[in-house]
């Protein structure tokens, strides 16, 4: 039996929360004892991305729940309005990492230990790994969530990359340079900002029902052609709620037809596009007379 996209979704998002906790723990004390701001606005972005994470496996729970008298069309909306919260956390998160920076500039700064270093080296390959891994789960599943959950970890990465950077500097640099990884913590909080803009729009756009890929729209035009008694077809819309497709088509037959043959037409019409996709839940047909 084939497994549902929001439980696959859900599944690898859980991975997701439980190596950012502990990457959390991990770069917030190393950070601390390290005397490196650039690591504790590191740990501060991974326990985003667990509460972030989170919202998005809540998303795909809801999203997951069958049609119902209050929600005919199910309850795919949770999930691209997790992708919005989470879109949003990294606002959040990056306006506090540059609020915490400016107070470190102000204040007396101790160069960084070394050993920060190798927590970071490793920061990096992990929310790289996660972010392939979560970015393809939502890309096979056409999660917006997931997807977007899977930037929030590469976000982490540029974050992490941007404090070894930092840190790098400020013990080759020695006295006078201990200030360089909150220098590059503020540099991360920019990337952070233009990922959460950037992640905002898609998600946005599926809340208010998107038009999909036009590839999408080709392939059901297709199909529909291949329909014995179908003459041609006008418009065609599309609109994506959760892992499904709903579509509404303008079916033209002989204008002569009887109403009994049109009907069925039209039934063959929505029942040929729904096996040709998985994913397209439902297709309204309206049937129209031919031109001639």
């Amino acid at each position: 039996m084939k497994q549902h996209p929001a439980l696959k979704g859900m599944k690898s998002t859980f991975i997701g929360i439980i190596v950012n906790a502990l990457l959390a723990l991990l770069k917030a004390m190393t950070g601390i004892f390290g005397n490196s701001y650039a690591l504790v606005a590191d740990a501060i972005e991974s326990t985003a991305d667990v509460f972030s994470s989170l919202i998005v496996w809540m998303g795909l729970k809801i999203s997951s729940k069958p049609p119902d008298h209050d929600h005919p069309y199910g309850h795919g909306k949770a999930e691209p309005m997790a992708a919005v919260i989470v879109s949003l956390s990294l606002f959040i998160a990056a306006f506090v990492i540059v609020i915490q920076s400016i107070r470190e500039l102000i204040l007396p700064h101790h160069t960084p230990a070394s050993y920060t270093l190798v927590v970071l080296v490793f920061a990096i390959i992990v929310k790289e790994f996660l972010f392939r891994f979560l970015f393809r789960v939502g890309k096979d599943v056409g999660s917006i969530a997931v997807k977007t959950d899977a930037w929030h970890h590469r976000s982490d990465a540029f974050t992490s990359a941007a404090a070894f950077v930092g840190i790098s500097i400020a013990l080759i640099g020695g006295p006078g340079y201990e200030s360089a990884d909150t220098w590059a913590a503020l540099v991360a909080s920019g990337v952070i900002l233009f990922n959460a803009i950037r992640l905002l729009k898609p998600a946005v756009g599926e809340l208010m029902d998107a038009s999909p890929s036009p590839v999408l729209e080709k392939e059901i035009r297709t199909v529909a052609l291949t329909v014995d008694g179908v003459e041609s077809l006008d418009k065609c819309t599309i609109r994506k709620v959760g892992f499904d497709f709903y579509v509404d088509l303008h079916v033209r037959v002989k204008g002569t037809m009887s109403v009994r043959r049109a009907h069925s037409i039209s039934h063959t019409v929505k029942d040929t596009i729904c096996s040709s996709n998985e994913r397209i839940a439902n297709v309204l047909i309206h049937i129209e007379p031919g031109k001639n």
